[in-house]
């Protein structure tokens, strides 16, 4: 297990589903964790007292990250409250899936204002503070969905292609200051919005993944904290697809 005693961990979206998975996963590895939430108060301050529970160390702090004011003040939150930021995960984000001849643009603006405008504006923000240090993980989530595209989603895939064309971009740029940037792209993941999908659905789906089975949110989180670790030193602008062979 790759240790990240001392270090401060930024979450965003952390306060349920993937978000919440990878906020407990880092904070059980050592990290002091940044719990960040947009509406969803109570569930974001019971990740953080979960994570106290286990003997972890953990704050709640509300942003709209999709904001360049919301994303500056989740940083700065983080360097005020434990005095810097080591790892930033960017995971916020949503969908409004639809055909293309139905989807309206607002629905369009919105999946890539919440998706990848985020994780610009956070990775922005944190990049400052990191560079001074010459040191940093960031580890964005995209989606297989990204990779290789999904019907009736063509706002949510390409926001998922522009956060791997980021990954690539932002890694080239920030290398020489001792910061690292990764994605993690999830395929099928077991949580509690996609547990009750009819079981038709899931047997169509299953045939598409080689070894047979949904990932889990720990798969997807361990995942991330690898990438979030010291032991990544040296992977830098790549993808990381957590999808059973899906995309292999």
């Amino acid at each position: 297990m790759a240790a990240l005693t001392d270090k401060v961990a930024v979450v965003t979206g952390a306060s349920r589903g993937i978000g919440r998975g990878i906020a407990l996963e880092l904070a059980k590895r050592g990290a002091s964790v940044i719990v960040n939430y947009n509406a969803s108060a109570s569930t974001a301050n019971e990740v953080v007292e979960e994570i106290k529970s286990l003997n972890g160390e953990a704050t709640a702090v509300q942003a709209d990250v999709s904001t360049e004011d919301g994303a500056n003040a989740l940083i700065k939150a983080a360097v005020d409250t434990y005095g810097k930021i080591d790892i930033l995960i960017n995971n916020a984000g949503t969908t409004r899936d639809n055909v293309i001849m139905i989807m309206k643009p607002e629905d369009f603006d919105a999946v890539i204002q919440s998706n990848l405008r985020s994780t610009w504006l956070c990775s922005k923000a944190a990049v400052r503070s990191m560079m001074r240090k010459r040191y940093g993980r960031i580890v964005n989530l995209t989606s297989i969905s990204g990779v290789r595209g999904q019907a009736g989603q063509t706002n949510y895939s390409a926001s998922k292609a522009g956060i791997i064309g980021l990954t690539k971009a932002l890694a080239k740029e920030v290398g020489a200051r001792g910061i690292t940037v990764n994605a993690v792209a999830p395929g099928f993941v077991l949580t509690d919005l996609t547990k009750d999908l009819p079981q038709d659905l899931v047997d169509q789906m299953m045939p598409l993944i080689p070894l047979g089975k949904w990932a889990s949110i720990e798969d997807i989180a361990f995942a991330v904290a690898f990438l979030a670790s010291d032991e990544a030193a040296m992977i830098t602008g790549e993808v990381l697809t957590v999808d059973g062979g899906m995309s292999a």
